[in-house]
């Protein structure tokens, strides 16, 4: 069994589409970052990798290699996946906990699921995503950022 464990975090800006999960959530602000700032995305493979010995995401996916400009983090997630399995790895499980003050993400959960499942090529049931609010302090309790906090465990597949 190997468990590896990820974090993210980006700042909350205008004019930028709040994406979370691969879902495009509706809100006056989104993350800015290089890619699409998806930062439950970015957490989970940042966790997949550490889980796999394969060191973090900005050595595969570096923010200035012009690939990755403004690249959906499903598409890195996939790459992740791939990576994975060379490795012969296997998914036993994923829990994500977005900290955020908003939006709600309770509504957007299963679609979130679903994306990350399908990439993963996993049963939707082996992903877990929650969310909290920061309780109004720091940057996040200013609604100047979100974070995203991630587990996951995987297995070596044996034939």
């Amino acid at each position: 069994m190997r468990i590896g464990f990820g974090y993210d975090v980006h700042p909350l800006i205008l004019e930028r589409k709040l994406i979370l999960g691969g879902e495009a959530i509706p809100y006056q602000k989104g993350l800015n970052g290089y890619s699409d700032a998806d930062v439950l995305v970015h957490s989970l493979i940042d966790a997949l990798l550490g889980a796999a010995g394969e060191g973090d995401i900005g050595q595969h996916f570096p923010d200035n290699d012009k690939r990755y400009k403004n690249i959906s983090s499903l598409k890195l997630l996939e790459n992740t996946y791939e990576i994975l399995k060379r490795k012969k790895l296997i998914i036993n499980n994923i829990d994500v906990s977005l900290v955020l003050e908003e939006p709600q993400i309770a509504p957007f959960a299963l679609s979130m699921k679903n994306n990350i499942a399908q990439v993963l090529k996993i049963s939707s049931e082996k992903v877990n995503i929650k969310s909290t609010t920061n309780e109004k302090m720091g940057f996040i309790g200013r609604k100047e950022g979100v974070a995203s906090y991630c587990v996951v465990s995987l297995e070596d597949y044996t034939d």
